[in-house]
């Protein structure tokens, strides 16, 4: 039984990893940080889990634990780390943004590993600190990966995702007001999302010859969780070679599926599953790729990083019932 702190326990990720590990077989929760909540008991802000857990939350840091996950806002975490030290033997999983860039993941002496399972499964179960890949940037990098692996992506990439509003955190604004946001669908940061950074760096890990453009299109719809993308470039091969060669890559993939009929977000919701979709309309292969961007998106994906790192049953406290109906 390993111990896990959280720190930044009020928000949407820490509110999902909460339910998660305690129903982990292998996991307990030592403390939950949250300055602005200490005292309180952890249901009085996550009220799905009255009954669940008498757990206060705490000024407190237990610096010893086996694993910490940083559910900081995006620049937080190298600030949190830079101000207090846990023991060399802890983990660190990190949800904000702060490290996942090839050229910010060295921070303080802790080499941090990008958290996809998909990409690089044996380096996350080596590592010790992990960068928990952003929700978009999961849900279009499983749409590509059988692609650029392959060297198959030889011309621009165009993709069009949909997420709800919860990928915007728990604080309130303009566009995550409910008067706002229901009925009601628009587009934002239009080809210059902060998750393209990492989008490209996977390309070209995978891809170093790719030259081609990657048009993101983000658009904020009129529910609270799930994201929806779709993806489409040129393909030469017939549809039933693009179904063969994501199959054989997600042969060994716990939680990634090529579905034969046609998607949608209710079988993903509530799940850490991403559900992919391929279709050939003449040159162009459509590749449909859905998530919950809060699980598979965040914190789902950073159970199943520390399950890797500590050779637990990669499934362990994720095997989860989509909420179809």
């Amino acid at each position: 039984m390993i111990k896990v702190g959280i720190i930044g326990g009020a928000g949407y990720t820490a509110g999902e990893l909460l339910r998660l590990l305690l129903n982990h077989k292998q996991a307990s929760i030592d403390f939950v940080y949250s300055t602005s909540n200490a005292g309180n008991k952890i249901y009085k802000v996550h009220q799905d889990l009255v009954g669940s857990s008498e757990i206060k939350f705490t000024d407190k840091i237990n610096t010893n634990v086996d694993v910490v996950f940083l559910c900081l806002g995006h620049g937080n975490s190298k600030s949190f780390i830079d101000n207090n030290e846990f023991s060399k033997q802890t983990k660190i999983i990190d949800l904000s943004h702060d490290f996942r860039l090839e050229a910010h993941k060295v921070f303080d002496g802790k080499a941090f590993v990008y958290g996809l399972p998909e990409l690089q499964k044996e380096v996350i179960k080596n590592a010790n600190y992990i960068a928990n890949p952003g929700c978009f940037a999961t849900a279009i990098q499983l749409a590509l990966l059988p692609l650029v692996d392959s060297n198959l992506i030889k011309d621009d990439v165009h993709i069009n995702a949909v997420t709800g509003a919860t990928g915007a955190g728990t604080s309130l604004s303009k566009t995550t007001h409910y008067t706002w946001r229901d009925n009601n669908f628009s587009y934002y940061k239009p080809f210059t999302h902060q998750h393209l950074g990492e989008i490209n760096q996977t390309v070209h890990q995978l891809q170093s010859t790719f030259n081609s453009e990657i048009y993101f299109m983000p658009n904020r719809g009129n529910f609270s969780r799930g994201i929806f993308a779709t993806a489409y470039t040129s393909y030469d091969g017939t549809l039933e070679d693009a179904k063969a060669l994501y199959k054989a890559y997600y042969k060994d993939a716990a939680f990634t599926f090529v579905s034969q009929e046609t998607i949608h977000l209710k079988q993903v919701v509530n799940t850490n599953n991403c559900l992919l979709h391929l279709h050939k309309h003449n040159n162009k292969l459509l590749i449909t790729s859905i998530i919950d961007n809060l699980l598979k998106g965040a914190s789902g994906q950073a159970i199943q990083n520390m399950n890797l790192m500590f050779d637990f049953e990669e499934t362990e406290g994720l095997n989860l019932k989509a909420n179809y109906f």
